[in-house]
């Protein structure tokens, strides 16, 4: 019997289906994982932001996590929005018993600049959950929020990931998506461990349906590790992944459609 590789996902809900949880397990499922979910924080959220977001109490959240992982057991983990301080040093408390691979997304604004992460969540998050991180994947404005340097072109992407590293993951994958389009035609990544660099370069696309990205990057990221890859082929799989299904992203509603997850399945690029 064929047991599919088991990835868990410690993040918020996207109604609307484009981000958060559901996108998650859409990557996990698309790049031939188990995907199983422990749930922190509900959001009533569509194409044009969110509404309303609700979080979860600590120990529902502890109680997910062991539930899943004394019993099934985890092969990576993925950590999204987790909203305040308290819940910041609950999931790093847990996550420092697993030995599996982490991926830590310190997701702190949604696509639409809607705040997902307490200011007063910011110190936890670089003193307790990102040395937990195999790897961190900040976008530019999470790493502005999170060291203070404020990235404008590729040579600022080398200051922002020394400055996360002091945090104390073992690599960070800075994502430049957010750079001014005048900074060059391609959408380019930052992978290094302080050491190697390791720049990972994609065709920007024409298509503001981009809801979700960083989750899936991250997603996909997890769920290449879960598999036996290494670091790097990790990130070089995930970003492949992820430039397709921005590419072959749709409209939903009036605002910012999401990512196709599944675009693989249907043979678009």
């Amino acid at each position: 019997m064929h047991i599919p590789p088991r990835v868990l996902t410690v993040a918020g809900s996207d109604s609307g289906g484009g981000a958060g949880i559901q996108a998650d397990l859409k990557t996990m499922l698309a790049l031939g994982t188990h995907g199983m979910s422990v749930l922190t924080a509900v959001t009533a959220q569509n194409s044009l932001g969110v509404q309303g977001a609700w979080e979860l109490p600590a120990e529902a959240v502890r109680a997910q996590f062991r539930s899943v992982v004394d019993d099934i057991g985890v092969e990576a983990v993925k950590t999204g929005m987790l909203s305040s301080a308290e819940l910041v040093e609950t999931v790093a408390e847990l996550l420092a018993g697993v030995s599996a691979p982490v991926v830590v997304d310190p997701v702190g604004v949604s696509k639409h600049g809607d705040p997902l992460l307490a200011a007063s969540a910011l110190d936890a998050v670089r003193g307790k959950l990102l040395p937990t991180a195999t790897v961190a994947t900040p976008n530019l404005d999470e790493v502005a929020q999170l060291t203070g340097v404020h990235v404008r072109d590729e040579a600022g992407m080398r200051r922002a990931a020394d400055a996360v590293l002091e945090f104390g993951p073992r690599w960070v994958l800075i994502k430049g998506g957010h750079l001014p389009a005048g900074a060059g035609d391609s959408a380019v990544d930052l992978l290094t461990d302080g050491t190697a660099e390791h720049w990972l370069r994609a065709p920007r696309y024409d298509n503001r349906h981009t809801h979700g990205t960083g989750c899936t990057l991250a997603s996909a990221l997890a769920a290449r590790l879960a598999k036996g890859d290494t670091v790097v082929r990790a990130a070089a799989a995930a970003k492949e992944y992820v430039t397709g299904a921005l590419a072959a992203g749709f409209r939903l509603g009036a605002g910012i459609g999401p990512v196709d997850h599944g675009w693989r399945l249907r043979g678009e690029r």
